[in-house]
């Protein structure tokens, strides 16, 4: 792993973003320096930001970055002032649906287990969500929100077309079961197959993918019943394919079995190009306090590094991840008697990187309460 060198687009975006982001570079600084490996950051403008400054949410600029780069790691896009004006022509998300676009990120790939410290921060109950481990595949540049989009000019009219076709169905989908194939070999579609002609094409595309992995158990769930057993059941479930808005909201409502959306990372992946993000948004309200939770934009990092094909550097900060849950080290969404902020859940990820159990960190001083370092 000698003498790498990686170039990565770094978006912060808006809102906690930026404070995220900043803890993700201190740890890939950190891996950097174990494994011996180099990382050149180029940084970009993207979001709300982008608008204030160029009026545009994705400047050409910053598109040219991470067209250049080896893997884009970004932070989160959103403000109030758009959110709470409909009327608004120009939006944040444009720019991450325009992003992902340009660099057919076709994949999101969102991982969700549950940490046996962390259960009882979850609203579930320990029996229904321990053992908990998912890999959830959504398709991410078609669908609904790349359709046909219209309102008529006295605003009594719209609609969104949802579009798909088989090609851009079967990329995600031999992704899906390729995963299935190293995991369990289950791989769940989640559809609306009784009501939508797409969902008919995503079960029909499946199924005769399926034949080429024949290991593999192929089932179906509609979506509204794939959102209850969600909650009622989720270590039914392996791994789960969708379309990109069922994919939205299932993903999301998963997100809260490990007690905190801060904890979930993300990758988007196409041919050519990979964006890694926490999927939390901005969280503006939270925003310059020092009480956002870095780790799901860590852990997103570590999804970075086993792209770059550093899978030693992805385990290890994983495990040091794993160790600041372990002994609490953690922000107030998941602690809040004895809690830290978010630059110093950083700096502990980022120093068991480097000194593993030699840690400068006290951890009885940490378990009684106390962030001495020694």
């Amino acid at each position: 792993m000698s003498n790498s060198y990686f170039k990565i687009a770094v978006l912060p975006g808006d809102g906690i973003g930026p404070e995220v982001v900043s803890e993700s570079i201190k740890v890939l600084d950190a891996v950097a320096e174990v494994f011996k490996c180099r990382f050149q950051y180029s940084y970009g403008l993207m979001g709300a930001e982008a608008i204030f400054t160029t009026g545009n949410p994705l400047p050409e600029e910053t598109l040219k970055i991470c067209k250049d780069s080896d893997a884009v790691l970004f932070g989160a896009i959103g403000d109030p002032v758009f959110d709470n004006n409909p009327e608004a022509k120009v939006r944040p998300e444009q720019g991450l649906l325009k992003l992902r676009k340009e660099l057919g990120l076709y994949a999101n790939i969102r991982p969700l287990k549950t940490y046996p410290s962390l259960i009882d921060k979850s609203p579930l109950k320990r029996e229904i969500i321990e053992g908990t481990d998912i890999q959830i595949f959504r398709e991410l540049v078609s669908g609904i929100y790349f359709g046909e989009k219209f309102t008529d000019p006295d605003g009594k009219y719209a609609y969104d077309v949802c579009k798909y076709s088989t090609e851009e169905i079967i990329p995600i989908a031999h992704m899906a079961f390729k995963e299935a194939e190293k995991r369990k070999k289950k791989l769940t579609l989640i559809d609306k197959a009784n009501v939508l002609d797409t969902s008919r094409l995503w079960r029909k595309t499946c199924q005769k993918i399926a034949s080429q992995y024949p290991d593999v158990q192929l089932d179906y769930i509609f979506v509204d019943n794939a959102a209850m057993q969600l909650v009622l059941n989720p270590k039914q479930f392996d791994v789960i394919l969708t379309e990109n808005m069922f994919g939205d909201i299932i993903s999301d409502e998963a997100s809260v079995i490990g007690g905190s959306i801060g904890l979930l990372p993300s990758a988007s992946i196409g041919e050519e190009n990979a964006l890694f993000e926490p999927i939390h948004g901005s969280y503006p309200q939270a925003k310059g306090k020092g009480i956002a939770n870095p780790v799901a934009s860590i852990l997103s990092t570590a999804m970075m590094l086993d792209y770059l094909d550093l899978p030693e550097a992805a385990d290890k900060l994983r495990r040091a991840v794993e160790h600041a849950i372990e002994n609490r080290y953690v922000t107030v969404d998941l602690n809040a008697e004895q809690h830290y902020s978010t630059s110093e859940v950083g700096s502990f990820i980022a120093d068991y990187i480097k000194y593993s159990e030699k840690s400068y960190y006290n951890f009885e001083n940490i378990k009684i309460g106390k962030s001495t370092i020694v």
